[in-house]
């Protein structure tokens, strides 16, 4: 998939895009250093999807968006209740679902805080 995105950016002439290959649950960056992240048709596909989008919430910034596609057709696509359910206690709150062509996209935002912490 890296060496078909990589085909694909070079042709509509991208040149400022990187790439990582990582588990899915180990995310190589920092925290909060991502503002949007987009997954599509992935969560069905990871062993642990919950463990997976509570990395994701990690990098991304307090605030930050992922929106999550799954596919028409796609025999692991997941429904908005089960979205619902593996976000819960990742610090990652349903901003708004879609239904699109008979798929889904959901968007999610990162709480400013983490789950379970409180004020100073």
């Amino acid at each position: 998939m890296l060496q078909k995105a990589r085909r694909r950016l070079r042709r509509a002439g991208v040149q400022n895009a990187g790439y990582t290959q990582a588990n899915a649950v180990k995310l190589p960056f920092r925290s909060g250093a991502f503002d949007v992240a987009f997954l599509v048709a992935v969560l069905g596909e990871v062993p642990d999807p919950k463990a997976c989008l509570g990395s994701i919430a990690d990098v991304l910034r307090p605030g930050g968006l992922l929106s999550v596609a799954e596919l028409p057709g796609d025999p692991d696509a997941l429904t908005e209740g089960q979205l619902r359910i593996l976000t819960q206690g990742t610090g990652l709150e349903l901003v708004e679902s879609v239904r699109v062509s008979r798929g889904l996209l959901a968007s999610f935002r990162r709480q400013a805080k983490a789950p379970g912490t409180t004020a100073a």
